[in-house]
């Protein structure tokens, strides 16, 4: 019988990355979003996401991490993969601890062992919230031909537009990436270091955008891309989003990544087609 090992919970980054940055770092692509928000708490401070402060915990067996989480509240708690066995030990853990959790995102298998830990656990229900892909980019394909109009990397004289359209992305997902930025703080901070491209009409009119991350561990993932409802439909999104693409390589990125919503073909469909394929598939669900 394998032992689970020991799950170590704190508050402190510092101490969670002294123990756990390596095991984050063994594979990027997977562990995309715990290397990116890590990063953006380290160098942009603990409470971008809300004032409660975040928890963070590694599995350490036989001397090695073998696992990981965060929360950043009010978000959901963020899994790296675990064995059913090491999401029970985790979910006996958190509940004995008195954590409220309002549901948990990770691989699909490990998202689906934890809620149903977390019910035996604590009564909580679990309903599937958002059904998430994991892509990365292997050859870039440009879509040909592309809309009228060009690529623009966002100053500050869009962060009103940033902060109008982060908000109704954020609506549109239902929050499915956890907890969100204050949208002013989220535009500012992208608008700094370049990470929000605009696609504009011949007229200078801003009618898409495709964030990127900062590059952490080699890789880089596109987050957000939005349109508005009423300008989708003309290529605007898929433009975008090979632009910021070709440059996150171009930067020496050796993972480039984004995540769809499976419950839209056209978007899981569109970015196929400029060259992302599917590495694995991510689950959130809700407790209620």
């Amino acid at each position: 019988m394998t032992t689970v090992g020991t799950w170590h919970i704190t508050g402190d980054l510092d101490q969670f990355l002294t123990h756990a940055d390596d095991f984050l770092r063994t594979d990027p692509a997977l562990h995309t979003i715990s290397l990116t928000v890590t990063h953006a708490l380290r160098s942009r401070g603990m409470h971008i996401y809300g004032e409660e402060p975040p928890v963070f915990g590694a599995l350490e067996r036989d001397g090695a991490v073998r696992a990981a989480f965060f929360r950043t509240p009010p978000g959901r708690l963020m899994l790296t993969a675990l064995t059913t066995e090491e999401a029970e030990a985790l979910a006996t853990q958190l509940s004995y601890r008195g954590d409220k959790l309002p549901g948990v995102m990770a691989e699909r298998d490990t998202a689906s062992a934890f809620a149903e830990a977390w019910r035996r656990q604590t009564g909580a229900t679990p309903g599937l919230h958002a059904r998430q892909r994991l892509y990365r980019l292997t050859e870039l394909t440009p879509p040909h031909p592309a809309p009228p109009g060009r690529p623009r990397v966002a100053e500050a004289k869009d962060r009103d537009q940033l902060i109008r359209w982060y908000g109704e992305f954020e609506e549109a997902i239902g929050g499915n990436g956890g907890g969100a930025h204050d949208p002013a703080e989220w535009a500012e901070a992208r608008i700094a270091y370049g990470g929000i491209t605009l696609w504009e009409t011949p007229d200078g009119t801003p009618v898409s955008m495709a964030g990127v991350t900062a590059k952490v561990a080699g890789q880089i993932r596109v987050a957000p891309v939005y349109t508005p409802t009423g300008l989708r439909g003309r290529g605007y999104a898929a433009a975008v989003t090979a632009e910021v693409s070709r440059v996150a390589r171009a930067a020496g990125a050796e993972e480039v990544l984004l995540f769809t919503d499976l419950s839209n073909p056209t978007s899981n469909a569109l970015y196929q087609r400029i060259g992302y394929r599917a590495v694995v598939d991510f689950a959130g669900y809700d407790f209620r």
